[in-house]
């Protein structure tokens, strides 16, 4: 009993070195899993790449997540919106990004992170590949991976984004999984948990099933090239469109068969404004969480192409846009209880086994072949990147937004403050009302600078419910899960 009782308190000395708001995600089957209570996710996200091409300036140390007062202020904002996951396109690995994660982590927000940049050798070349896969590039790769894989809120990370296209060689898929592979052999080889890693996908119809298909086989010799998770990047829905209108039927009955989750890792089309959103009832209604796992809506801050919830003013000042309310609105009418409801049908899937039926469209080459490891990659693998990196994240004391930001009148609203969830909870519509304003005036102008959809990135229940029993059990079986 004695030496039960010093082992309960040796794990828990372990746990309480891990801050947790979020709860580790992973796959299961069709369908991403909360590792603690076995509850579905389904992403109610946005993606985040505050002053678009120059939010990135790896020569200047900035980067999206390189501020902790301005992640501080639009983890608040998203929070007030609904947002459970944000996409982040270009990183510099040689910054710390724990106190923003933390931060993040604190809002109930998890991350899901582009490895790739669009500066030189930080990305695959489409049109030459087997020239751009190095091992300068894998080192690059596994920097972003260790600069974020031992955050709990790290949702996963995309091996490539729209790399495939009408302009893309036969052997580029083959890379990608080759990427796929060396990005979940480093995390194992680091003893980390499986965090997932997908492809992001352009909406061309004449190759998306074909680039679905070669990414998510199982190869009988090799498991790990297999994509995790499929997002597709799709503007369809437009203002008032419907189920049929968008070609969203068309989606679910592509994807129906799918054995990995799929989701909008980019959606919300612009051609009719303000935008309103309609789409989001249709995403998370019954017509679609059978097959898709929620999506991203592009994009969070306003740049010169027009996708903006909020803008980034001249003087430090941010105003809310009314696409921000209309989201918030459409957020709020979305059936959390249904979606997190697991699918044991959905969770029991495997993969098909890779066949050359697969292999549909000019642009996909005719083998499953997948490149070897380039010279001297391996030894970054077995030994690690050189570094200092983050070890996890950490507590939050600061709560109160020290930004000025305006609502859609014009009017300053205070009161802006982080609600720091209970451990295991992720962020859900509803869960911050902080904030108010009067009535009446207008808006600030404002202005900023921008980038344009994808090409950034290539060129549960709320916390007044839980129960003190639930939680214990759920933090030690998180402190065995995090300890192995």
């Amino acid at each position: 009993m004695a030496q039960f009782s010093l082992a309960l308190l040796a794990l828990l000395a372990c746990f309480t070195s891990y801050v947790l708001a979020v709860s580790p995600i992973e796959v299961r089957g069709a369908d991403f899993v909360n590792v603690v209570d076995g509850t579905r996710f389904q992403m109610i996200g946005v993606a985040y790449q505050p002053g678009g091409s120059s939010g990135f300036n790896p020569e200047a140390g900035i980067d999206p997540l390189s501020d902790a007062d301005v992640c501080l202020r639009d983890a608040v904002l998203m929070q007030r919106l609904g947002v459970n996951s944000v996409r982040i396109y270009n990183l510099n690995p040689d910054l710390d990004h724990t106190e923003c994660a933390s931060i993040f982590n604190a809002a109930g927000i998890y991350m899901i992170l582009d490895v790739n940049s669009p500066l030189p050798n930080q990305s695959l070349n489409r049109g030459a590949p087997w020239e751009s896969y190095n091992a300068d590039y894998l080192e690059r790769v596994f920097k972003v991976v260790e600069s974020f894989m031992h955050f709990n809120n790290t949702l996963g990370f995309f091996s490539g984004n729209e790399v495939i296209n009408e302009d893309s060689v036969p052997e580029v898929p083959a890379y990608i999984r080759a990427v796929t592979r060396d990005i979940k052999d480093y995390i194992a080889a680091r003893g980390i948990r499986p965090i997932p890693v997908g492809y992001s996908a352009a909406d061309v119809r004449p190759l998306l099933m074909g680039t679905y298909d070669y990414m998510a086989c199982g190869l009988a010799n090799e498991t790990t090239s297999k994509i995790d998770f499929f997002g597709l990047n799709s503007y369809s829905w437009c203002g008032d469109a419907s189920f049929t209108s968008s070609g969203y039927d068309v989606l679910v009955e592509d994807f129906s068969n799918t054995t990995i989750p799929i989701f909008f890792s980019e959606y919300g089309c612009n051609q009719v404004q303000p935008r309103t959103f309609t789409e989001v009832q249709a995403l998370y209604s019954d017509q679609m969480t059978g097959v898709f796992s929620g999506g991203l809506i592009y994009e969070y801050t306003q740049e010169p192409n027009d996708y903006g919830l909020v803008t980034l003013n001249d003087n430090g000042t941010v105003s809310i846009m009314i696409d921000y309310d209309n989201l918030r609105q459409q957020y709020d009418e979305i059936d959390v209880a249904a979606l997190e409801r697991a699918n044991s049908t959905a969770t029991s899937l495997t993969a098909p086994d890779c066949a050359t039926s697969l292999l549909a469209g000019t642009n996909f080459t005719r083998t499953f072949a997948i490149p070897a490891l380039p010279s001297g990659a391996d030894d970054l693998i077995r030994n690690g990147i050189d570094g200092n990196f983050p070890t996890g994240t950490k507590s939050i004391t600061n709560t109160n937004v020290g930004h000025t930001v305006y609502a859609v009148n014009g009017q300053e609203i205070t009161g802006l403050e982080l609600n720091i969830l209970a451990n295991d909870q992720s962020n859900l519509p509803g869960n911050n009302t902080s904030g108010s304003t009067p009535e009446g005036g207008s808006s600030p102008s404002g202005t900023s600078t921008g980038s344009s959809p994808s090409s950034t990135a290539n060129a549960a229940v709320k916390a007044d419910g839980i129960k003190f029993g639930s939680v214990m059990v759920g933090a030690l079986s998180l402190g065995f899960y995090l300890q192995l």
